[in-house]
């Protein structure tokens, strides 16, 4: 009976955390369907819930133009870090040489420091390198990151280093190792580090707002802000343009959901 009682227990007290979580995006996505003029009082009226709303934010936000350009800068991101990732993490794992554990360190340490902080020397590269207002100032910033190194890094030291020492046997070199072996098996730590790149570009605003200045450049955040700027008193049009921004992220984590929480529970920290 105690059990059963704490178990019930537990089951509630999950059902409420997850209620207050969904709650407020319960509000966002009812109030897209209002009609503009509705007051805040009949905005949840079922009665008058219309779809005008997402036509209408589509068109207006210039979603269509967004959404190819944080696509286009969120897929590079994610490629250009699962590879530095992969190989990086890789030879923290496996390959042994002096200041290993140093470098590892380093990596870690970057993971405390704001990108904030490094906006004006990065700014400064790129400007050096004419590529302000160009694609590669949204892609090449965050090539490389500390959490996908150390993510790799982890996941590779679960796998048993006796399936290289076989492969090592058979004739295989480092390279055939890594693609051939460690990199199937790492699906999981792949999927998640995917995810997670991906989420994150898409969901950024601060590089589009200071590396890029011209309008045909503009991510998927940049003109919601603008977009809500515009219709500051329309709450029904604004949470129709926060709901498509937010629809392509929802999906991919719907869609990896079960790899992602794999990886993460497959990369415990381990020496």
């Amino acid at each position: 009976m105690r059990h059963n009682l704490s178990k019930i227990f537990t089951l509630l007290l999950l059902v409420f955390g997850a209620g207050l979580v969904l709650l407020p995006l319960v509000i966002v996505l009812l109030t897209s369907f209002a009609p503009a003029s509705a007051t805040l009082d009949s905005v949840f009226a079922l009665d008058s819930f219309t779809g005008e709303n997402y036509l209408e934010a589509w068109n207006r936000g210039h979603f269509l133009l967004a959404f190819a350009n944080s696509t286009i800068v969120a897929l590079s991101v994610t490629a250009l870090q699962i590879i530095t990732s992969a190989l990086a993490g890789y030879a923290l794992a496996r390959m042994k040489f002096r200041g290993r554990e140093a470098i590892l360190l380093l990596i870690i340490a970057t993971l405390v420091i704001p990108f904030q902080l490094l906006v004006i020397p990065i700014f400064v590269v790129l400007k050096w390198g004419h590529l302000i207002n160009t694609y590669w100032a949204l892609i090449l910033p965050t090539a490389a990151n500390g959490f996908g190194i150390f993510l790799m890094r982890q996941y590779f030291t679960t796998i048993p280093i006796e399936l290289e020492e076989a492969a090592t046997l058979d004739g295989a070199n480092r390279w055939q190792i890594l693609t051939r072996i460690m990199l199937p098996l790492a699906r999981p730590a792949l999927i998640t580090l995917f995810l997670f790149t991906f989420v994150a570009e898409w969901n950024d605003l601060f590089k589009p707002l200071v590396f890029t200045t011209r309008p045909e450049l503009r991510t998927v955040q940049l003109a919601l802000a603008e977009f809500q700027e515009e219709f500051t008193n329309n709450w029904p049009l604004m949470m129709a343009g926060v709901v498509i921004a937010t629809i392509p992220v929802v999906l991919l984590f719907l869609a990896g959901q079960r790899q992602f929480i794999r990886g993460i529970g497959s990369t415990g920290i381990k020496n």
